[in-house]
């Protein structure tokens, strides 16, 4: 597995031999990274990857210009491996990794002010965790207006949006996996990517 673009291109990722971690396609990744820099949705954006597993979606991130991470993985045995990942890429300056379970992850970020502009989720396929997430990334507050949040599901899975994340912008199906866009609205009067939390 290799980073596709951008700064750390062609770095090799460690992978999840013997680990119950199920990484992104490389045509997935690709084409996901191809639909957020055609919307500006990349470079200089604080990132939050749930489910992170090898890291490899915030590492493209961060490699094509996002100005940080946050990665969020469960089990510590792969959160070491995302860290890892971070370290050789030369992005453990602008990366932490969250050993935990996502809800209590979300709570401690929400609890420090962060903010995102662009967050991954990728749940173990038809678990409903995906659900879960989405709802807790919008009650906690964790994505800065005109953030996107980008859901990886199996195909053909619903994804149960509250009613403030609005109809999916965008679905995409590659293989099995499947990719569901959410755009959260700016408030009227106030330009995309403005945060008051950073005034």
């Amino acid at each position: 597995m290799r980073v596709i673009a951008g700064e750390a291109k062609g770095r090799v990722l460690q992978g999840p031999r013997g680990l119950s971690v199920r990484p992104s396609s490389a045509r997935l990744r690709e084409s996901l990274f191809g639909i957020l820099e055609s919307r500006d949705a990349v470079a200089g954006r604080r990132v939050l990857d749930l489910f992170a597993g090898t890291g490899a979606l915030g590492i493209e991130a961060l490699s094509r210009g996002a100005a940080t991470l946050v990665a969020i993985e469960q089990a510590p045995s792969v959160a070491r491996m995302a860290r890892s990942n971070l370290e050789r890429c030369g992005f453990g300056d602008r990366a932490e990794v969250v050993a935990s379970a996502v809800g209590a992850g979300l709570r401690r970020l929400a609890s420090r002010g962060d903010r995102f502009d662009l967050v991954f989720a990728d749940p173990p396929y038809r678990s409903g965790a995906a659900d879960d997430a989405l709802r807790e990334i919008l009650a906690l507050g964790l994505a800065a207006p005109g953030a996107r949040i980008v859901i990886e599901t199996a195909r053909g899975e619903t994804v149960s949006a509250p009613p403030e994340a609005g109809a999916p912008d965008d679905v995409r199906c590659y293989g099995d996996g499947q990719l569901t866009f959410f755009h959260v609205p700016a408030p009227a009067g106030r330009p995309e990517g403005s945060d008051d939390a950073l005034d």
